[in-house]
């Protein structure tokens, strides 16, 4: 074979791997720009073929560096937050500007080639400049989504509590109370009287919750019924019917015992009070129940404004157990646990009286007489 022949030969062949890696190359092109155009304008992952997965291989690893290179040192968290629905193209590019990421596009592409594109989650993430990418994709598939841990005290009412979810962000106060007035929910133990309120007072049980930080007033709610339906055990509903009431009865008189009882050890004593005031057909005589008749107080802004002798007898209300007989219509507030229990085993006793001693302890008495002379020993 001649020389020139041979050149010839060499010519071709350098020729055809030229025009075939100019191929390859304008392959990877076409394939990486369609990726991107169809990635802008769906949002949405789609699975790749042998070619694609090798011409997506190929195209990352002349940027095999970029990958594997944080963009910095620096270990500071940066929080970052995913939203449900946010579409890769959007979390790349957000990646970029906070700085966390070189190439918003290349690390698009290496989750679709990781096969990760479809499992990033909606969350709250504490990420690092001195991540990879490869760091950076495996966090970014456990979200957490942010939430707000608020602690409902007992003996709230509706609108105590509705203030203070809207004073965390998580609801608006107006919307709450809304639908803790009108709002439809399904449970059993909310079986009442045909002519007592509508609403929940009474049944937001008080609790510390975690509660996500887009969770739907209806969605707490809920949460807040649920917990009571769980801490109001099968035992408890069986000790109701003992003493012949309705889970709307007990929880109507624990929550005037929530009022009043500032002591653990003296919830059960108070209770007999009530209890043996029923019994024996007196009135109630509870001022929380004059308190929550009142409302909100304008001068002391509060809504548990201390009762005013004289307001016994002029707040006209059904609630005000001064002028009406036996229960009032409903809860005044969210009783905890222990006021619960407290009437559903309220102490043995023959009080029928109690005096606060100033120091959140109480002086009992049996006898009117008795109850004057309390009255006279601590009155302040």
């Amino acid at each position: 074979m001649s020389s020139e022949y041979r050149g010839t030969i060499h010519i071709l062949t350098f020729v055809l791997g030229v025009v075939l890696i100019l191929a390859m190359a304008l392959g990877i092109v076409w394939f990486v720009r369609r990726e991107l155009t169809n990635a802008s304008a769906s949002g949405e992952a789609v699975d790749l073929t042998s070619l694609e997965k090798t011409l997506l291989g190929l195209y990352l690893s002349f940027h095999q560096q970029e990958i594997e290179t944080p963009v910095s040192s620096d270990a500071t968290p940066v929080e970052f937050t995913i939203q449900p629905g946010e579409s890769v193209t959007s979390i790349a590019e957000r990646l970029e500007s906070k700085g966390l990421i070189k190439d918003a596009q290349l690390f698009r592409l290496a989750l679709r080639y990781w096969g990760v594109d479809a499992q990033i989650e909606a969350g709250d993430y504490r990420l690092r400049p001195n991540m990879t990418m490869a760091e950076m994709a495996a966090e970014l598939q456990h979200g957490r989504l942010r939430s707000k841990v608020v602690t409902i005290k007992e003996g709230l009412r509706a609108e105590e509590v509705a203030h203070l979810l809207a004073s965390e962000g998580l609801v608006s106060q107006e919307e709450f109370i809304t639908l803790v007035r009108q709002g439809q929910f399904d449970y059993d133990f909310l079986a009442r009287p045909a002519d007592a309120p509508d609403g929940l007072e009474g049944f937001l049980f008080p609790d510390t919750y975690e509660f996500p930080a887009n969770a739907s007033a209806r969605d707490i709610i809920e949460t807040m019924l649920r917990n009571f339906d769980r801490r109001f055990t099968l035992q408890m509903r069986q000790q109701a019917l003992d003493r012949n009431m309705s889970i709307y009865q007990v929880i109507t008189l624990a929550s005037i015992v929530e009022r009043e009882a500032v002591l653990d050890e003296e919830r059960p004593i108070i209770a007999s009070i009530y209890f043996n005031r029923l019994k024996a057909g007196m009135y109630l005589q509870a001022d929380p129940t004059v308190q929550y008749a009142k409302g909100f107080d304008e001068k002391t802004g509060r809504w548990w404004a201390p009762m005013l002798q004289e307001e016994a007898n002029t707040i006209e209300s059904p609630y005000n157990t001064f002028l009406h007989p036996g229960l009032p219509p409903g809860p005044i507030c969210s009783p905890g646990l222990a006021a619960i229990q407290a009437v559903l085993q309220p102490a043995d006793t023959d009080y029928l009286f109690f005096f606060s001693k100033g120091d959140g302890s109480h002086a009992f008495a049996s006898t009117y007489e008795e109850h004057l002379e309390n009255w006279r020993k601590y009155q302040q």
